[in-house]
């Protein structure tokens, strides 16, 4: 027996906290080539953990937990080891690919902000889109460029973009959820009593520029990342597209899904998109 094998075990669980909360998510991270995809895991693995703190563990001192999960944070990355398996693979890959504080701290500012602000103007709203999302991207960048800093440097705002544009229809998807539940409301200058089809198409212009912007990027990306990202730029294009066609009424009643039959066929064009970018 050695570490080795806590490693693995370690990784194996952040795989499936990953295929257990998102199928969407799950099915571009499987598309990466073998070196990148234990990492993407271990990164979402992180991120679905602190989300749950603050989304789900009700009953429960969530800001007790966040802190202290914030701190076990930073000490398995400095320690290089944590008995905590979604940590411990987490810190393997922010101490290989360096993922660091810079991206980390700003993460954790948007999750404590969801514990106790409940609505944004602009300025907040743009800040939480990065901490919750954009830096997450950029974690995913880091391993992607596998330490290549020009590379980085050159994608980063593609990375962000794409970022955004996820976390952007995500709050589309779940305002139902997101109101009803947990008493948030992200988009600025939006009343949801009044949440009207022409609200619903402002904010999709907002997010179609950013996809626009994204694809600019994924073209540039490394061959062995590109499918896998690419593949989930299609899904969550076509699950904006589904909620342009649905009223602002359903919105604010349903969440949008699309089913895993329609997910197969995405898949298969994303590869035959990919395909002709490499040709």
């Amino acid at each position: 027996m050695s570490i080795q094998l806590f490693d693995k075990t370690s990784k194996q669980i952040s795989r499936q906290v990953s295929l257990n909360y998102s199928t969407s998510f799950s099915l571009g991270i499987r598309l990466l080539a073998k070196d990148y995809r234990w990492a993407v895991f271990a990164v979402y693995g992180f991120v679905r953990l602190a989300d749950e703190i603050v989304d789900t563990f009700h009953g429960f001192d969530k800001e007790r937990l966040l802190r202290n999960f914030k701190k076990e944070t930073y000490q398995a990355i400095e320690d290089g080891i944590s008995t905590n398996p979604i940590l411990h693979s987490f810190q393997m890959a922010a101490n290989q690919f360096g993922i660091t504080q810079e991206l980390i701290e700003p993460f954790f500012l948007s999750m404590e902000e969801d514990l106790t602000k409940n609505t944004h103007d602009h300025g907040s709203y743009d800040q939480y889109i990065y901490g919750s999302a954009e830096v997450v991207g950029l974690m995913c960048l880091r391993i992607f460029c596998q330490g290549n800093q020009e590379h980085y440097s050159q994608l980063l705002p593609y990375a962000r973009s794409l970022g955004a544009a996820f976390q952007k229809v995500n709050f589309l998807r779940d305002i139902k959820s997101d109101i009803e539940e947990r008493g948030r409301v992200y988009f600025p200058n939006v009343d949801f009593q009044y949440f009207s089809d022409s609200d619903k198409l402002h904010i999709i212009e907002e997010v179609r520029k950013d996809f626009d912007h994204a694809f600019i990027g994924i073209k540039k990306l490394p061959i062995g990342c590109r499918l896998g990202v690419h593949t989930a730029y299609i899904y969550y294009l076509k699950l904006l597209e589904k909620i342009e066609r649905t009223t602002a009424t359903d919105i604010l009643n349903s969440r949008i899904r699309i089913p895993n039959s329609q997910k197969l066929v995405l898949l298969a064009r994303s590869y035959v998109r990919e395909k002709l970018m490499s040709a």
